[in-house]
């Protein structure tokens, strides 16, 4: 068995849900698959003493799942004020509305097809709520509107699909660009050395205790890709199945759909640098 400390980011053992940091809480949705690991991670974030509660990425439209979500803040004494989403697909937002039916909350999030309420989400936004304080951090990339939420008093930050738990994320053209998210990962890069941010809540998989590693092992893993890509090219493979088929031959072939869009990006950034 390989020990957690060795993989990338220092992935936390045990069960995913329960509390993270002194801040967060994870309640773990019943919808895994090889897409969402063990499933989408609703979470559940608030001051220690505080009697309110924000929560980012409500899931799936599930509602023995949402209605967990209210129990599990409402045995720790809190009641739900808001909704925050991470980026629109439907593992992490599908359940908003219902959500917010439940809890009258107002669902913010970058898209405005997503929200409800006159109130949005953007780059410089800080989130207060009961002496809680969530910074918005954009990061396209995995989809043009991934956000993650810096969570200062924890050194923590939630990165949805932009870091996951376990493996690497999907690129998800044509929405999803290659140089965007190589930005995000520079900027998450950031705050770990200038804001001191050592812990990852992903939006599936285990916490990672060691943030800066993970996003560096990120890099490095996209860096890896885009030279296998660009010999894969060089070498005649061009249409991104023939890539997909020559690059990931050692991936579970249950991927590769995935993977193709990943291709597809990874393509898109080569011709737009002259590289291919």
């Amino acid at each position: 068995m390989t020990d957690a400390a060795a993989l990338p980011g220092q992935p936390r053992g045990g069960v995913l849900s329960g509390p993270a940091t002194a801040r967060a809480v994870n309640v773990l949705a019943p919808n895994a698959s090889v897409m969402t690991l063990d499933g989408t991670n609703t979470w559940i974030v608030s001051e220690p003493d505080s009697e309110l509660a924000v929560v980012i990425d409500p899931g799936p439209l599930d509602d023995a799942h949402l209605r967990n979500v209210v129990d599990t803040a409402e045995k720790a004494g809190r009641r739900i004020a808001l909704t925050l989403l991470t980026h629109g697909h439907p593992d992490h937002a599908e359940g908003a509305a219902r959500f917010a039916e439940l809890t009258g909350t107002n669902v913010r999030a970058l898209d405005p097809a997503l929200r409800l309420g006159d109130e949005g989400l953007g780059a410089g936004d800080v989130v207060a709520l009961d002496g809680l304080e969530l910074r918005v951090v954009p990061t396209p990339g995995h989809t043009a509107d991934s956000l993650c939420f810096h969570i200062p008093a924890d050194r923590a930050v939630l990165t949805g699909d932009t870091v996951l738990g376990r493996g690497t994320t999907v690129v998800a053209h044509p929405d999803g660009r290659l140089g965007d998210y190589l930005d995000s990962l520079r900027r998450l890069r950031s705050l770990t050395v200038d804001d001191g941010v050592h812990t990852v809540l992903p939006g599936h998989g285990p916490v990672l205790e060691d943030a800066q590693g993970a996003v560096e092992f990120y890099l490095a893993h996209r860096a890896h890709r885009l030279a296998q890509v660009e010999t894969a090219v060089e070498n005649g493979h061009r249409a991104p199945g023939e890539v997909v088929a020559h690059v990931y031959a050692d991936v579970d072939r249950s991927l590769w759909p995935a993977a193709e869009l990943s291709v597809r990006a990874q393509l898109e950034y080569l011709t737009e640098h002259g590289l291919i």
